[in-house]
């Protein structure tokens, strides 16, 4: 019995140690800001700028609107506005991992697609 307790209680001083990360994605949700990714191994360059629910993006020196769907404080859903083509149909789902001061660490990925990629936002004003 002691040695359970004993055990219970490495485990609580353990899992207290490892403090969750804080997210402040609020401030995340409108502005203007640089999207940095991977594609194929190489750095990918994004600008955006956001209100609650509709982002211009410019990729390539291709500038194209999408529609923002909030599903959480974290996590919202992003789609062509006017798609040209079967891929740009396609909705992407963004999780927010982490906040900084000015930043946010990110995973997104097809809706209803197990493969994710990461990347960083860092908002411009």
């Amino acid at each position: 019995m002691k040695r359970m307790l004993w055990l219970a209680g490495i485990g609580l001083v353990l899992t207290s140690c490892f403090k969750q990360q804080e997210r402040n994605c609020a401030a995340f949700k409108t502005g203007k800001f640089q999207v940095e990714f991977e594609v194929n191994g190489q750095k990918q360059i994004t600008m955006l700028e956001r209100n609650d629910s509709i982002q211009i993006e410019t990729y390539q020196g291709k500038t194209d609107t999408a529609t923002v769907r909030w599903v959480s404080d974290c996590e919202y859903i992003v789609k062509q506005k006017h798609p040209k083509n079967m891929a740009e149909k396609k909705a992407y789902a963004i999780k927010i991992l982490n906040t900084s001061k000015n930043s946010y660490t990110f995973e997104f990925g097809e809706v209803d697609s197990d493969v994710k990629q990461t990347g960083t936002v860092t908002k411009i004003n």
